[in-house]
């Protein structure tokens, strides 16, 4: 994976996913089947990767 495919998300939400904090920017795992259904796949605060809901999280550019 090339530095230029990351993609970066903000928390906003996090009813239901005590492994999410708000406010907390998390790195987006390419996972095109779950983006087609409305979900992000990331590392979440216990190390592993999970799909959250795209609603949970604002995408974000962060300079190089």
């Amino acid at each position: 994976m090339t530095k230029e495919s990351y993609k970066f998300a903000l928390c906003v939400e996090n009813t239901d996913a005590e492994d999410l904090e708000r406010r907390k920017v998390y790195q987006v795992i390419p996972d095109e089947k779950a983006e087609a259904d409305g979900f992000f796949r990331i590392v979440d605060e216990s190390g592993e990767d999970y799909l959250y809901p795209q609603s949970y999280f604002i995408l974000v550019q962060l300079p190089r």
